[in-house]
Protein backbone atom coordinates (compact mmCIF):
# COMPACT_ATOMS: atom_id res chain seq x y z
CA UNK A 1 0.00 0.00 0.00
CA UNK A 2 2.59 2.80 -0.77
CA UNK A 3 1.59 6.02 -2.48
CA UNK A 4 5.21 7.06 -4.18
CA UNK A 5 6.68 5.50 -6.51
CA UNK A 6 10.24 4.88 -3.83
CA UNK A 7 7.75 2.53 -2.20
CA UNK A 8 6.84 4.84 0.91
CA UNK A 9 3.27 6.06 2.17
CA UNK A 10 2.39 9.93 1.81
CA UNK A 11 0.07 11.04 4.87
CA UNK A 12 0.29 14.14 4.03
CA UNK A 13 -1.36 13.76 0.19
CA UNK A 14 -3.88 15.68 -1.13
CA UNK A 15 -7.30 15.20 0.03
CA UNK A 16 -6.07 14.22 3.26
CA UNK A 17 -6.06 16.48 6.04
CA UNK A 18 -4.28 16.65 9.73
CA UNK A 19 -7.29 16.40 11.61
CA UNK A 20 -7.69 12.91 9.50
CA UNK A 21 -7.52 10.15 12.77
CA UNK A 22 -5.63 7.13 12.74
CA UNK A 23 -7.19 4.02 12.35
CA UNK A 24 -8.42 2.88 15.43
CA UNK A 25 -9.89 6.02 16.75
CA UNK A 26 -11.95 6.30 13.75
CA UNK A 27 -13.67 3.27 14.83
CA UNK A 28 -13.87 4.82 18.08
CA UNK A 29 -15.79 7.50 16.42
CA UNK A 30 -18.02 6.03 14.69
CA UNK A 31 -19.13 3.30 17.57
CA UNK A 32 -19.77 6.26 19.40
CA UNK A 33 -21.82 8.22 16.07
CA UNK A 34 -24.02 4.95 16.31
CA UNK A 35 -24.71 4.77 19.67
CA UNK A 36 -25.42 8.42 20.29
CA UNK A 37 -27.81 8.59 17.04
CA UNK A 38 -29.94 5.53 18.52
CA UNK A 39 -30.08 7.17 21.71
CA UNK A 40 -31.34 10.58 20.43
CA UNK A 41 -33.81 8.74 18.53
CA UNK A 42 -35.14 6.76 21.66
CA UNK A 43 -35.39 9.23 23.54
CA UNK A 44 -36.99 11.76 21.35
CA UNK A 45 -39.46 8.72 20.05
CA UNK A 46 -40.25 8.14 23.89
CA UNK A 47 -40.64 11.81 24.62
CA UNK A 48 -43.11 11.77 21.57
CA UNK A 49 -44.71 9.19 22.87
CA UNK A 50 -45.20 10.59 26.65
CA UNK A 51 -46.52 13.75 24.65
CA UNK A 52 -49.10 12.68 22.41
CA UNK A 53 -50.20 8.74 24.04
CA UNK A 54 -48.75 7.00 20.63
CA UNK A 55 -46.90 4.35 22.58
CA UNK A 56 -45.07 2.41 20.65
CA UNK A 57 -45.64 4.37 17.44
CA UNK A 58 -42.77 7.73 18.68
CA UNK A 59 -40.30 4.88 19.67
CA UNK A 60 -40.64 2.74 16.69
CA UNK A 61 -40.16 5.87 13.98
CA UNK A 62 -37.71 7.46 16.54
CA UNK A 63 -36.01 3.95 16.05
CA UNK A 64 -36.23 3.87 12.40
CA UNK A 65 -35.02 7.71 12.23
CA UNK A 66 -31.85 7.29 14.29
CA UNK A 67 -30.62 4.18 12.50
CA UNK A 68 -30.65 6.01 9.37
CA UNK A 69 -28.77 8.76 10.93
CA UNK A 70 -26.24 6.47 12.31
CA UNK A 71 -25.68 5.03 9.01
CA UNK A 72 -25.90 8.43 6.58
CA UNK A 73 -23.15 9.56 9.23
CA UNK A 74 -21.10 6.45 9.07
CA UNK A 75 -21.08 6.29 5.47
CA UNK A 76 -20.19 9.97 5.48
CA UNK A 77 -16.85 8.87 7.83
CA UNK A 78 -15.93 5.88 5.91
CA UNK A 79 -15.90 7.62 2.10
CA UNK A 80 -13.02 9.93 4.20
CA UNK A 81 -10.94 6.86 3.91
CA UNK A 82 -11.82 5.60 0.52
Amino acid sequence: MSDQPDGTFDPKKPGRSDSDLPGVAAFAVMGTTIASCLAVGVVLGLWVDHELHSAPAGLLIGIVLGTVAAVVSVVKQVRRFL
